[in-house]
């Protein structure tokens, strides 16, 4: 698959790129890129990010009331129950996001929270809690969202390249750009901080002017990447 020039015969290349059962249980790796979900029963998985499936399996984005009536204005406002796909059903579910690398998280009664443009897909038993960027909602034109999770089970969430993970400590925070901020410790709450300065570089986005500011105890990932938060998913 990664041989670049090389050349094959239709049967060849049938053969080379076929789909094959590596027994990795629900979540199968078919590339880095490419994740097969071996479904039987449902399955939360990011709006758009279905590439194929075979079986009988059906999709529903998630209501608006799936998580009661406490967010019930938040997402009317902001528009992120839209995010979410359940896919339902049994058969081979595949999905990618815009060839994005693809990293499975085994959560142990862990907290995590994950920037929403990264998270692909999470078992159903995991609680989860959309939470809307309030100081960058207006940049992101309420596109910027991020998704607390908790629980046992399984995640899988994309990187641009590879990701990399930053510590954090007591007089020791760490400041990141939120459109390279992959996800981060539950128990870390990220301020926001304006550098006026930067607001300055003709041509630059506005984003550049905000950084993510994290400290206490705990871990940040980012991606070599600035991923674009001004634009949302528009996919089925």
């Amino acid at each position: 698959m990664s041989d670049a020039g090389q050349r094959y015969s239709v049967s060849e290349f049938v053969e080379r790129t076929a789909e094959r059962d590596r027994g990795q249980g629900l979540f199968e790796f078919e590339t880095e890129r490419l994740l097969e979900v071996n479904l039987n029963g449902d399955m939360w998985t990011k709006m758009g990010s279905m590439v194929a499936y075979t079986g009988q399996i059906k999709f529903t984005r998630e209501g608006i009331l799936d998580q009661g009536i406490g967010n019930l204005l938040k997402k009317a406002v902001s528009g992120e129950g839209a995010k979410l796909t359940k896919a339902e059903g049994q058969g081979q579910l595949y999905l990618a996001d815009a060839g994005k690398k693809i990293t499975i998280l085994n959560l142990d009664n862990d907290s995590i929270v994950v920037n929403g443009h990264d998270l692909l897909a999470f078992e159903p038993g995991i609680q989860y809690d959309i939470k809307m960027v309030k100081k960058l909602a207006a940049l992101a034109a309420g596109g910027l969202f991020n998704v607390h999770l908790q629980g046992s089970g399984m995640v899988a969430v994309t990187s641009h390249y590879d990701p990399m993970t930053l510590r954090v400590s007591p007089g020791n925070p760490v400041f990141t750009d939120p459109q390279a901020t992959v996800m981060w410790s539950g128990n870390l709450e990220p301020k926001f901080k304006t550098d006026v300065s930067l607001k300055t570089f003709i041509g630059r986005s506005s984003g550049e002017s905000y950084q993510m500011h994290f400290e206490g105890e705990g871990w940040v990932v980012i991606q070599p990447f600035e991923e674009n938060i001004v634009s949302t998913s528009t996919g089925g």
